[in-house]
This record gives structure tokens, sequence and C-alpha cells, in this order.
């Protein structure tokens, strides 16, 4: 049987420097403003000090205890990550004093989780199903491994693999272990991390067995519970859909349940098809990211449609203004999607993260660094606002580390190959076929979709360049050194390749049209007929009160006809947002004269004429509060 492992390598994110307009002031504003607000937050909320195992101040709420440590370990991880691109001694001390806490709060049997060492001793690993242990225990992994390959200091890595050896001797399929895992995937994809940092075989095993059990029959859930003297059908999810342990993960064909829970739960998966080359488990990767895409992710690639599991409901079922979205769904979202697009270098994956980093994932930030959405609906009436905290902040952090390793998305490697994913203007410094090579991009993107590549190598070089075309780009033009250049061809996976031998100084030249594009929802989306959106590029845009003042947006109808015209115009204002293109038009609006005192009346409602402007979904809610709104009424 042939291989189902990965085919490409990621270029890592250390290898990858920006100097844009668009991503070079959001890292900046990252690492100055929102690495130390977290960090700040993380100690007034008893984060840091729940270490020391005093806890002599006031006890804070339940939930900061139970999973509190994960989202130090999430700070510490981001910390990590920005020291390995700009080294900083003040942040650097940071790292090592909580790395010291942390160390300091293990066990002697290894274990650590600071409120079943200090407030709930015998309830440890007694509730799985709702509580966070192997959760907590998966970001401190990640964080030790961040702090590791940042700083070269081993010791909160060897403290990590202490714990994990506990963990290891804890749970398993042989006499006296227990047959459990984890209520919220995350453990799973953070030991396949620490495999690959220790070389430690049986961190792999541990991992796929934590994959390969969940969702076994007689149910661990219903088993622990009744240990606990529980009724399982008290279960306040009501359904083992909630936390993906409902059937075996090989037989799973929907994405169901919480979102964050679903995508760090097929992210594991992806890793051990490739550990693994477990072609079953790709399988169905694949079977579940179809239904994702084609029946519950939303035009921003937020997903999770409802509150009441903070995930997914039934196919189609994708309303605007009510839209969850959180936050750090999307980010899993992006971490399953690069895992598989690694196995073939399918534009499918490629689509889909870049939708999700400029669209559902950005609106999580504010530009100023210092404010965030938990929750990213699709409309407001404008009492939707990021907030600088939340109870449960584990957004906050999420995003930070996902800035500090923005890079990693960019490019990656393939035998005798590079690929270039997403757009950027910057540097990356390559090792392909053991030799240097550096790729030097200039572009607006995403304000437009020119860019050019600068091969900078020793001597001539044959290799084949893949370049994405991206699913909303129709035309495009390439070109080399000012000429043709014959030897391009787009293959079925949605990649432009570029087969030559390339020479120092070659420029390739990528012309991506960027139209102005009207969106339609498939029929089945109820909540949407009737309605459109307006995206350019990777770009969703949205209506946001503060622009049409006195207008309720819910009235504002655009003809799709128009907006494809040369009616509508693409202006780049440099004094807005931090810099934007806006999209302006004629529109229609419904108007309320006449009305009086009358509810409903036999005829219609008079319309008139105003131009509207359109700024991209991620920047709203960095000016005057007001209503918001994506899919605007139709006239067609």
């Amino acid at each position: 049987m042939p291989s189902v492992r990965r085919q490409l390598t990621p270029v890592p994110f250390v290898n990858v420097a920006f100097d844009d307009e668009f991503w070079s002031p959001r890292l900046m504003a990252n690492r100055t403003v929102t690495i130390p607000h977290v960090y700040r937050q993380c100690e007034s909320t008893g984060r840091i000090s729940a270490f020391d195992l005093n806890f002599q101040r006031p006890v804070p709420s339940p939930v900061v205890l139970i999973f509190g440590d994960a989202d130090a370990a999430t700070w510490l991880e981001a910390a990590s990550f920005s020291l390995a691109t700009h080294p900083d001694p003040d942040l650097e001390a940071l790292v090592d004093r909580l790395a010291k806490k942390i160390i300091h709060a293990q066990q002697p049997d290894g274990y650590l989780n600071t409120h079943f060492i200090a407030i709930q001793p015998d309830m440890r690993w007694r509730n799985l199903r709702d509580w966070h242990e192997l959760y907590c225990a998966g970001h401190l992994i990640e964080a030790a491994v961040a702090s590791f390959q940042a700083t070269g200091d081993r010791k909160l890595l060897d403290a990590s693999c202490r714990y994990a050896d506990l963990i290891d001797a804890t749970f398993g399929r042989e006499p006296g272990k227990k047959r459990g895992y984890c209520g919220h995937p995350e453990i799973e994809l953070a030991l396949v991390k620490l495999f690959h940092a220790t070389g430690n075989q049986r961190y792999l095993k541990l991992a796929t067995y934590f994959v390969d059990e969940r969702g076994a029959q007689p149910h661990y859930f219903d088993r622990e519970a009744r240990h606990r003297g529980e009724d399982p059908d008290d279960f306040s999810a009501k359904t083992y859909e909630y936390c993906q342990a409902h059937a075996p993960v090989r037989e799973q064909a929907k994405v169901v349940g919480h979102a964050v829970r679903a995508m760090y739960l097929y992210s594991a998966m992806a890793d051990l098809a490739h550990e693994n080359d477990d072609i079953s488990l790709r399988e169905a990767c694949e079977r579940l990211h179809e239904n994702l895409v084609t029946k519950r992710m939303y035009l921003t690639a937020g997903i999770g449609s409802t509150r009441d599991n903070e995930g997914f409901s039934q196919d189609y079922d994708l309303p605007d203004e009510t839209a969850y979205n959180e936050t750090c769904a999307t980010i899993g979202l992006i971490l399953w999607n690069h895992r598989m697009l690694h196995f073939a270098g399918e534009r499918k994956y490629t689509d889909v993260i870049e939708r999700a980093l400029y669209n559902g994932f950005l609106s999580g930030v504010s530009l100023d660094g210092a404010h965030f959405f938990y929750e990213n609906p699709l409309a407001s009436l404008g009492g939707h606002h990021r907030q600088g905290w939340f109870e449960c902040p584990c957004c906050l952090p999420n995003i930070a580390r996902t800035l500090a390793s923005l890079g990693g998305y960019f490019y990656s490697l393939g035998e005798h190959a590079v690929w270039v994913h997403l757009y950027a203007q910057g540097t990356a410094r390559l090792a392909l076929d053991g030799q240097d090579l550096t790729l030097r991009s200039v572009t607006r993107y995403p304000w437009d979709g020119v860019v050019r590549i600068e091969i900078r190598a020793p001597g001539p070089r044959r290799f084949t360049l893949h370049l994405r075309v991206p699913g909303w780009c129709e035309t495009w033009h390439l070109g080399l050194n000012g000429g043709p250049i014959p030897e391009a061809k787009l293959e079925a996976n949605g990649y432009l390749a570029v087969d030559r031998e390339w020479h120092p100084g070659d420029v390739l030249e990528y012309h991506m049209d960027m139209p102005i594009r009207v969106v339609w929802a498939h029929p089945a989306v109820r909540s949407l007929q009737g309605r459109v959106a307006l995206q350019r590029g990777p770009l969703v845009y949205c209506l946001e009160g503060v622009d049409h003042k006195g207008i309720p947006l819910s009235r504002i109808a655009v003809d799709p006809g128009t907006v494809v015209s040369d009616r509508y115009v693409a202006e780049h204002k440099n004094g807005l947002l931090g810099g934007v293109t806006v999209l302006r038009g004629p529109a229609k609006v419904i108007e309320e004269d006449g009305w009086g005192g009358t509810l409903y009346r036999s005829r219609p409602p008079a319309t008139g004429s105003l131009e509207i402007m359109a700024v991209p979904y991620y920047a709203w809610d960095n000016r005057e509060p007001g209503e918001m709104r994506v899919w605007l009424a139709s006239t067609a």
C-alpha cells in the first residue's frame, strides 16, 4: 500500500520575516501590546500565582482554577515564539520566572495541575469528561516545547516529560491503567510535539492511544460518572457529540459538538495519520473537512453557529447575528487545515487558512492589540464589542501565539520544490536540498494582487516553484524578468508549478486580478436567502453604522449587477482603520416616511438611494460603537 504521509514540510516561522504594511504593524502590536497585556491579566487574575500553590488570596472563580493553568501556559508559548524571532531580555526573564514557578509546583510523581494539587487533590483524574486536567497538561507541554526551541533551556521540557511519563503510566489499555481520555482534546497534538522534541516514541504511542480510544464502548465517561456516584445521563451537554466522543473517530462523518474541541481533535488525527501512515485517519479527516466547508462554515471561516454548545448545530444552520464563531475555534481550524495541506499541497486547505486568517481570526483582536472578541458574529445591532479580558480568556493568549508564529503558514518545502501558500511582503530563508535559498517578496497584498518574488541564491538552482492560485481568483498573469514564462502550469491541486533552472536575481511577477465580488449563500441556508455579501480578494466586507448615520443597516439593499459593474470602486484610505481599502457604490434604502402609527399595510414602503461604504470585516468595532452587517439585502 502506498504511503499517505505528508509530501510537504512547513518552513519554520523563524525563517520568515515580514516588512509589509498589513502584517508588520499587527505583529508589532502583538509583541509590544498583546503579549504584555495578557501577562498582566494572567497575573492580576491569579493564573500566575496559582503555581505558588498557597492560595492565600481570595480564591478566584472555579473556572479560573480548573483550566487557568492552560491560559498561563499558552501565554508562555506565545512569549517563547516571540523570543524566537525578536530576542528581548526582559521578556526572556519573565518566561524564565514563570517556567521556574511551574516547575516548583510539580509534584514528586510528576503531576502538575494547580487546582487538583491545592484545591481538590482527591479528584485527580476522576472527571476527565468535564474537567480539563489533560487539556491543561497539553498546553503545558506545548509551552515547554516552544520554550526549549526558543531558548535552548531544557528545564521546562524535562518537567513536561516527567508529567507526560506520569500520564503514560496512568492511561492506556494495559492492566491497571485507566481507559480514559480528555473531554477537551489538546493533549493528543501536544504529545506529538513532545515526541518530535525528544524523539521518545512513548509519547507518540500515548497520543495514538488517546485518539484511538475515543468513543470506544463501554464508554469511559459512563463508567467514570458511576464511579463518582453520578448518573451518566445527568451530563449537562446531554450527548457525547459535544466532546466528539459519541463514536470512534474513524466512524465520525459530521463535524459536531464544541467547535474548539473538534478542531484540536482533528488536528491530532491529521498528525497521527502522518506519523503512523494511517490512511483511515486521513480519510476520516477528509470526510469531516468536506462536511465542514460545504455545510457548516461561515463566509469568514468562523465556525460554531450556536452558543448552546459553543459549536455546531446542524447542516446549513448559519445565522449571522447569533453566530458564535469563537476565535479559538477559527485558530483551531487554521491548525487543522495547515496539517491537511501538507499531505499533498491541495489549495482547498490553503483557501480555508487564508479566509480564516484575514477574517474570522483577525477580527478577534483590535487594531490596538488590547481588546478582543471571544465571539465573532456576522451582524450586530450595536451591543457587541471587544473587551480587554474575559472570565474564560483562552482566545487572548491563543491569538498571541498565532500571530507570533504567523510566518509558519506561508511557505513549505517538497522534493526539489518550494511552495508559496500565502502572500505578504517579506523574506523567507529556506534550506532546499541542503542548500541555502532566499525568496524576497514585494507586494501590497491583500490590498492588491500583485506579487513580485526575487530568487536569491549563490548560483543557478533547478527546482519547482509552486504558487497558489486562490479560489477567489478567476484570472491571473505570470511573468519572469519582464517577459513570459512558458514553464508555468496550473495543476489540479490549484497551484501554478514553475519547473526551471532559476538564477540569482530572477524576478517572478505574479498578478492576481482582484475585482469586487458578490457572494450568495447556498439555498439551504435559510437565514441568508435574499441576501448577498461583498468580498474583494481574501477579505470579506461589512457595513458599519458609523459610516451610515441614522440608517438601520437592515434597510440597505444592494443590486448585485451594480456591485460588479464599474459603479462600485475599491478605494484605499491610508487614514482609516490603520489603512484599508474600502468599497464604495450605490444602494437602495427602505424609508420609514408615511407609516405613522401603522404596523402593517398593503402597499410597499418607499425606497431611496444612497452611497454605501464597506470596510473589511476584521476591522469592525475599532471606531465608535454601532451596527455591523456582512450579509445585505439584495434587490435582485
